[in-house]
């Protein structure tokens, strides 16, 4: 279902439309009688670690291992910060 408001009863009602788009209604709002805008609910993303990963793999953030098995190479050949914070341990 759709209501529509000019835009001057939509300011003056705004809390009241926004119940109404929680609700799954579209609003449409007319300034001198001609649509401008539509208020309607956001979809609903989905959460949870497994949803975020998805996403990221999607867009190409995250590259997903050759082999998962294989031991992690060293890409700084100079000590740094690691050693220094290991050696202060010692």
């Amino acid at each position: 279902m759709r209501y529509t408001y000019s835009l001057y009863d939509a300011k003056a009602k705004l809390s009241a439309l926004v119940r109404t788009v929680q609700e799954g209604h579209h609003v449409t709002i007319t300034l001198r009688g001609e649509p401008v805008a539509e208020l309607r609910p956001v979809p609903q993303a989905e959460t949870g670690l497994a949803a975020r990963l998805k996403e990221l793999n999607e867009r190409g953030v995250l590259v997903p291992a050759v082999d998962p098995q294989a031991p992690l190479k060293v890409l700084a050949k100079r000590p740094g910060s690691l050693k220094r914070f290991l050696d202060e341990r010692d």
